[in-house]
């Protein structure tokens, strides 16, 4: 007779292992240990096989019956169900995980890219810890709305930041034939508003004494101190400043190569004295390094410009600014320099403006206009 949900519950374990049918080759087996195995015995070209269908209650009756149907209709169809299952488990542990495909687009794509670390680090901070062991196959469009919900609520922008990388690393995968299509698919990016900060007369002011080294009050790592008045002097980006080696500076100009250049071109950006000034600071803080402004804690590595954004935010109110002020980042006083540039008491041209921050010219200027301005 066929089994009942109540019989199949009520089994209980015996000196001996045992078998209790539910007709048509499936049955139930239990052990000495009390554990419950679905079995479907079943004959194959002759052969007599068998396949375990999955322990009960995590497999409750019905569904066994729902495998042992679909095994017969594959007998039926000339497939062995057990060889089948097998091959199923043997690809299902082959397949890649998350920080296999990591790994695979590293190599392949992202170490090729200027920006190719800073997304590895985003994935490696915000995915890996997480899903890091998940199958590729497995991760749904619902898991990643999810994790990046998750992100936004500490973290907006980076939010945005790890849904592009996220993108383009299951793009990524469905190029590589490791997926059928991406999950990232129509999940919508929420729009940025562009920020807009500049600092005032009075707060550059304030900035300016507590990046002093002779400022004790302030302790901040100097290099980091130093590495914020490059940045508000020369207008350059924060990933720029911080990444600088003293082989870029020759006769009075930072000469930054393209590989380090957003837009991918070589900009050469002349060094004002205060700008020269920081550098004579600079040079007996960073020793032996190739970087002006090495690291606090790896001497043969940069600082990292987002080291920069979390030195103002912990030393915010030491440096006399309000805490319900809003903060500045260290790419604002890019912005902030910029601003300047184009005040009237200063009067400098847009074009010569747009130069001095790398910004490549528009229109028919960019055509047209090839005058280095250095």
């Amino acid at each position: 007779m066929a089994l009942t949900n109540f019989q199949v519950s009520k089994l209980k374990p015996k000196a001996e292992r045992y078998e209790i049918s539910d007709g048509k080759g499936l049955s139930v087996r239990c052990t000495p240990e009390g554990t419950r195995t679905w079995v479907f015995r079943y004959m194959f070209e002759g052969t007599p096989r068998r396949m375990n269908l999955g322990r009960y209650p995590g497999i409750s009756l019905a569904e066994a019956r729902e495998a042992h149907a679909k095994a017969m209709q594959d007998i039926q169809r000339g497939i062995d169900p057990g060889r089948k299952q097998q091959a199923e488990k043997r690809k299902r542990k082959e397949a890649p995980t998350i920080q296999d495909l990591l790994d695979e687009f590293w190599e392949i794509e992202l170490q090729a890219k200027k920006s190719g670390a800073e997304t590895k680090r985003l994935l490696e901070k915000d995915i890996i810890p997480t899903w890091g062991k998940w199958k590729v196959a497995d991760i749904k469009r619902r898991d990643i709305v999810l994790r990046i919900d998750n992100i936004r609520e500490r973290a907006p922008i980076t939010a945005n930041r790890v849904l592009g990388a996220l993108t383009r690393l299951f793009n990524f995968a469905a190029e590589r034939g490791i997926i059928e299509d991406s999950p990232c698919t129509r999940i919508r990016k929420p729009q940025e508003k562009p920020r807009n900060r500049v600092l005032s007369d009075e707060e550059i002011r304030l900035l300016w004494k507590a990046l002093d080294l002779e400022n004790k009050a302030i302790d901040m790592y100097r290099l980091s101190k130093l590495a914020l008045k490059m940045i508000l002097v020369t207008g350059q980006r924060p990933g720029e400043v911080s990444g600088m080696t003293w082989a870029e500076i020759e006769n009075g100009f930072w000469t930054i190569p393209a590989e380090r250049m957003k837009g991918g071109e070589e900009h050469r950006v002349p060094l004002t004295s205060m700008a020269l000034e920081i550098l004579e600071q600079a040079k007996p803080l960073s020793g032996e390094s190739e970087y002006v402004f090495r690291s606090s804690y790896k001497e043969k590595q940069p600082i990292r410009a987002h080291s920069l954004a979390r030195a103002i935010s912990r030393h915010w109110e030491d440096m006399g600014f309000k805490p319900d002020a809003e903060k500045f980042r260290p790419h604002d006083l890019r912005r902030t320099l910029r601003t300047r540039l184009a005040e009237e008491r200063l009067r400098i041209s847009e074009v010569v403006a747009e130069k001095v921050l790398g910004h490549r010219l528009q229109g028919m200027l960019r055509v047209y206009n090839q005058y280095g301005y250095s």
